[in-house]
């Protein structure tokens, strides 16, 4: 059987996750990218082939004129769409494209669930080309948070707080991204949370989430996530509600929301598993074969009734960040070990001797640390333990 996985740039879900799951299970892996020589060094045994994987077009006839397909997939957020229509064309499992767009366009996102009456929260799109100057005759509330319509990881994602500020850091997106219509919306202050939940169309199974800690305003870099087991059930009640406003059924599905009296506030639905290698502590953290659930239900294999996911247990993923812009000239290495019944893995992210700028996003992550232990203080104690004896110096 033939799973053909789309892919941009190489992530750590792909090559640790998907690929060894999909070796497993006997699968013949063709990955379709725009990006061949990367992959190509990253997983020099698996076939990778050229392909626009942006053009859904292309991702056919590559298929087409290929080895017939069995599964069509992508953990990509950019590519959900273009997986999707092809899958249903080769007559295959696939989430509903319309879903997929609604997940990953946060205009049509807000849109919809204003329409289902979800949830409405303030919000205006900004077309590529438009001056920002007429986002001034709208009545924008303050503070507010200016973000690309189908950006990803936080990048050009800003709270302002008046009129001058919101138009100057509208038009210096502009500036870098020419192409990008924006989205300005209404500011969901509060804790932010996320809830992992796993469908195959019949059956959902929630797998818990995490609590993220954030960079300080004006920016929003994921610097911290804490395993959560379980929400409190109203507020789990409520995000599957508005999941199911949206058609969310079919996969992996991650979702980032806090809670405002009592309410769930959906930030934004990531239709794919989660990633930054939160997914790979997921399934070392509840002992499942995640990646492996995740390829069955795209080969139309039903997800069983129970997991068997374990139950205790505290999960801990934390990033080393660049502070400035420079060259990265002290960094530990990778790092594997158990301290007090707590595992710990080290993943260096950015190789010592490059240089980078200061991107405010998550590619300033140098290093990430995944940590499971018995318990919430044992965890914490080693964990912080560990960072707080590394080094990372950046050399402006």
């Amino acid at each position: 059987m033939r799973l053909y996985l789309l892919a941009l740039n190489p992530t750590d879900s792909v090559t640790e996750g998907f690929l060894p799951a999909a070796a497993g299970l006997g699968l013949d892996v063709t990955v379709l990218t725009d990006q061949p020589d990367a992959h190509r060094r990253t997983y020099p045994g698996t076939e990778v082939l050229e392909c626009d994987v942006r053009d859904v077009h292309a991702v056919i006839t590559r298929i087409s004129t290929h080895h017939t397909p069995h599964a069509v997939f992508t953990n990509s957020d950019h590519l959900q769409t273009q997986a999707a229509l092809a899958a249903d064309y080769f007559g295959l499992p696939a989430k509903d494209w319309r879903v997929t767009l609604r997940a990953k366009d946060k205009a049509q996102l807000r849109r919809h669930l204003a329409a289902a009456g979800a949830d409405t929260v303030w919000a205006t799109e900004l077309p590529a080309g438009i001056d920002p100057v007429e986002l001034l005759d709208l009545p924008v509330p303050y503070p507010c948070v200016v973000k690309p319509r189908e950006g990803v990881a936080s990048e050009d994602v800003v709270l302002v707080h008046g009129p001058d500020e919101l138009t100057q850091r509208a038009k210096e997106i502009q500036a870098r991204r020419p192409q990008v219509a924006l989205v300005v919306e209404e500011y969901l202050a509060g804790e932010l949370y996320t809830l992992e939940t796993l469908g195959d169309g019949q059956v959902r199974h929630v797998l818990g989430g995490f609590h993220t800690r954030l960079s300080p305003p004006p920016t929003f870099i994921e610097q911290r996530h804490d395993y959560v087991p379980a929400h409190p059930e109203p507020i789990t009640a409520q995000v599957l509600a508005q999941l199911d406003a949206l058609g969310v059924h079919f996969g992996a599905c991650h979702t980032e929301f806090v809670v405002q009296d009592g309410r769930a506030r959906i930030i934004e639905v990531n239709y794919r598993a989660i990633g930054d290698q939160c997914d790979l502590l997921l399934a070392e953290l509840l002992g499942i074969p995640l990646f492996e659930h995740i390829l069955h239900i795209h080969l139309g294999k039903p997800l069983p009734a129970e997991l068997g996911a374990r139950t205790n247990g505290a999960g801990r993923l934390q990033y080393a960040l660049a502070d400035r812009a420079g060259t990265l000239t002290a960094a530990p290495a990778a790092t594997d070990l158990t301290d007090d019944d707590v595992r710990l893995t080290y993943r260096p992210l950015r190789p010592v001797g490059t240089r980078h700028p200061l991107h405010r996003t998550n590619r300033d992550y140098l290093g990430v640390l995944r940590a499971i232990g018995p318990d919430r203080h044992t965890l914490d104690r080693v964990a912080t333990g560990f960072l707080t004896a590394q080094t990372w110096e950046v050399t402006p």
